[in-house]
């Protein structure tokens, strides 16, 4: 038992200004944001796995003596909501659309799954000791997608509206990511918190940008070469670092997510109306 204690405790905060921090779990690189309002804690998004959640409730409630009592959700997919298991007492805040996008996703675990009891539309405020969080609804990958834009810590949590210095483009319209990082851009912010990963500079937004555009750009004309081979070969060889910004270095995390990116424009068909858009003009 002692090995397992040890185990569940396995997890850092990495400061990100007063009274906020970053967690960043073992499963999918899932982070959480950890607001703190004396021996209060508010969540933004909430881990990837059981064992993550469970290790940061040792973190915060054991060790630090904290009790979480709200939770935010960027989005209500399954790699951030397993903090649901365990953190019964909190209070949870979600879009009004996450429903769907907890039925449209990949890889669904329904046991992390709990009713949010606090839905919105647009956007609300939430004031939490120091900090000012304003919730703004921002579809992008998923229609539930929020920003939650902190000033106060000049900060910006954007979800999986990148990942990295990249997105992930299955089962969302490209051009709904592009708005919705653009949008998250006019904040203005420093530090930008992804769904993955961790922490940047507000320059990986223009970076996430980058890649989606030249990523659009190659599978257009990749697809519009009707006699050049069979497509599905041509897109998977698709070489991630002709996509990436100029001196971006990726983690092993994102060319991981580039392969997925090549599998899910395959097989879903993404860009193949932006292909029909580009096509010449036919003359009568």
């Amino acid at each position: 038992m002692a090995a397992s204690t040890s185990r569940e405790a396995a997890v850092h905060l990495t400061p990100l200004g007063p009274d906020v921090s970053l967690c960043v779990g073992d499963e999918h690189a899932s982070v959480a944001t950890v607001f703190f309002n004396g021996s209060d804690v508010l969540l933004v998004d909430a881990l990837g796995s059981a064992a993550d959640a469970r290790r940061l409730r040792d973190l915060l409630c054991r060790q630090m003596g904290k009790t979480v009592r709200m939770m935010v959700f960027t989005h209500f997919m399954s790699d951030h909501i397993a903090g649901l298991t365990v953190f019964p007492e909190a209070m949870t805040v979600a879009h009004r659309n996450y429903r769907h996008t907890f039925l449209s996703q990949n890889r669904r675990v329904d046991a992390f799954y709990r009713e949010p009891q606090v839905v919105f539309d647009s956007a609300m405020r939430i004031g939490w000791g120091r900090h000012e969080l304003r919730l703004l609804h921002n579809p992008g990958k998923t229609l539930d997608h929020l920003s939650v834009d902190v000033p106060t810590a000049d900060l910006v949590c954007v979800g999986d509206n990148i990942v990295g210095s990249i997105v992930y483009l299955s089962k969302a319209d490209p051009a709904q990511i592009r708005t919705a990082i653009g949008r998250a851009r006019q904040f203005g912010r420093g530090t930008v918190v992804g769904g993955h990963i961790g922490a940047f500079d507000a320059t990986v937004l223009d970076n996430a940008l980058h890649y989606l555009e030249h990523l659009r750009r190659t599978v257009v004309t990749l697809r519009a070469q009707a006699d050049a081979g069979p497509l599905g070969e041509r897109i998977a060889a698709i070489p991630m670092d002709a996509c990436l910004a100029p001196g971006v270095e990726p983690t092993d995390f994102e060319r991981i997510w580039h392969q997925r990116n090549l599998e899910a424009i395959d097989a879903q068909g993404i860009f193949e109306l932006d292909t029909y858009l580009a096509r010449p003009t036919e003359v009568a």
